[in-house]
């Protein structure tokens, strides 16, 4: 019987800790291939994902982030028609690269050096959102504080 390999599937996704997000995923790999990138964990809460984008310049280099979808765009200038090459290895084409992004992670800054973009994510989770520890009470649960404007109400309805 032949098993299931999902490590395609989460390759351009950041900060899932569940599987329910695969049903997303695009299953295209072949219009994600270029160009080759790494994601890093580099902590409990610290991502870097880093892009081989050799022979573009920073300022043919657009790094978007738009509802919890990051977009790496290239665009590469018109080239030099004085060169001739006789073998062009270095891929300089235009692409776009998505990468889903959950809610709780930020994207901190991005840096460009020797022909790697580095962009560096953080996921921070806020207070509500954190395991908390309930106090098991003895009998019912106490009523929670009513805020100074419902109190009035409150008391009104008791009596």
């Amino acid at each position: 019987m032949r098993s299931l390999d999902l490590t395609p599937l989460m390759r351009s996704s950041v900060g899932f800790d569940d599987l329910f997000r695969l049903a997303e995923a695009r299953l295209d790999s072949a219009s994600q291939s270029y160009p080759p990138y790494n994601i890093e964990k580099l902590g409990d809460d610290e991502y870097r994902v880093t892009m081989a984008v050799a022979g573009f310049s920073a300022d043919e280099l657009d790094v978007v982030l738009e509802d919890r979808v990051l977009t790496v765009t290239g665009r590469a200038t018109e080239e030099d028609d004085s060169r001739t090459f006789l073998h062009r290895g270095i891929a300089k084409r235009a692409f776009e690269r998505t990468f889903r992004l959950a809610e709780t992670v930020e994207v901190k800054g991005a840096g460009f050096e020797n022909g790697l973009l580095t962009i560096s994510l953080e996921r921070r989770v806020p207070e509500h959102m954190k395991p908390r520890q309930i106090t098991i009470e003895k009998g019912s649960p106490k009523a929670s504080v009513l805020a100074s404007g419902d109190k009035a109400v409150a008391e009104k309805t008791a009596a």
